[in-house]
């Protein structure tokens, strides 16, 4: 009897190692088993910048691409303007200082030192001007026709320098809005996924929230620089405007003196042409 008690005993040990393995790969098992709901399968994995790039909608993908190229262009513009402007300065600058050397315009027209800036155009406009006029005795309608001209080379010269500036304002002006309507499709979409899949669960809603905050950040990154690099180009294109009024002057006192020498007589001979006053 108390052997066949022992024997059961073992029998029933043994059943129990063997089941207990088997239960618990089945347990093991189970999870897996279970279905992914759809909208939790569809999520993407990756939230980066890149991972939320190429999850994105088609038209967030267009809005993400327009405004890196709008940031290309406000680096590339700032580039060229300030070689640019850095370039015309420096011209400019050098050409004033031999302007200021000379005493009347002749000897201007004769240096070469500044032919290849502002100063030049002025230099010939006004000596083309004294030449169509040098029949004509009345200063001051000299005087306005070269003053004419010379508003007219400084007004070309000033929005040549200002070429490319619009760039960057459009951008400035347009970029947050066009990252607004990124953030308001990115929302529409979070929205339309709360809908499918019938849960306010946030890992549905995260991924149309990051598209939508993604493009909000890259329509300030190109509209921030390009707004900063507007203001700086505005201040140093001012500054060399200013400079190109400087030159307009002083060609214009070169071009009194010239006059001015031309006409006056010595003093002798206006006493000699006086008339005499009358007898008593």
């Amino acid at each position: 009897m108390q052997m066949r008690m022992r024997v059961a005993g073992l029998v029933a040990m043994a059943v129990l190692m063997l089941g207990i393995p088997a239960a618990l790969a089945q347990v093991a098992e189970a999870p897996s088993a279970l279905p992914i709901p759809p909208a939790l399968a569809e999520l993407p994995r990756d939230l980066g910048p890149w991972g939320m790039f190429v999850s994105a909608d088609v038209l967030v993908k267009a809005v993400l691409l327009g405004l890196v190229f709008a940031s290309l262009v406000t680096w590339t513009v700032w580039l060229a303007k300030t070689i640019e402007l850095a370039s015309a300065k420096q011209r400019l600058a050098r050409a004033l200082k031999a302007l200021a050397a000379h005493r009347f315009l002749m000897e201007a027209a004769r240096d070469n030192a500044h032919a290849s800036s502002p100063v030049g155009e002025f230099v010939a406009a006004a000596s083309a001007e004294l030449r169509l006029s040098s029949d004509f005795p009345d200063r001051e309608g000299i005087k306005e026709r070269i003053a004419s001209r010379l508003e007219r080379i400084e007004a070309a010269r000033a929005r040549r320098i200002l070429r490319g500036t619009g760039l960057l304002a459009t951008i400035g002006a347009t970029a947050p809005f066009v990252g607004l309507f990124g953030t308001v499709w990115g929302i529409m979409n979070s929205f339309i996924g709360i809908s499918k899949s019938q849960t306010t669960n946030l890992a549905v809603v995260a991924p149309g929230i990051a598209e939508a905050l993604l493009a909000t950040a890259f329509g300030l990154a190109a509209a921030i620089p390009a707004v900063v690099i507007y203001n700086m180009f505005a201040r140093q294109i001012a500054g060399y405007r200013a400079s190109l009024g400087d030159a307009s002057a002083e060609v214009l006192r070169l071009v009194s003196r010239d006059l001015d020498r031309s006409i006056v007589a010595p003093p002798s001979a206006v006493r000699r042409t006086m008339p005499l006053p009358a007898a008593e």
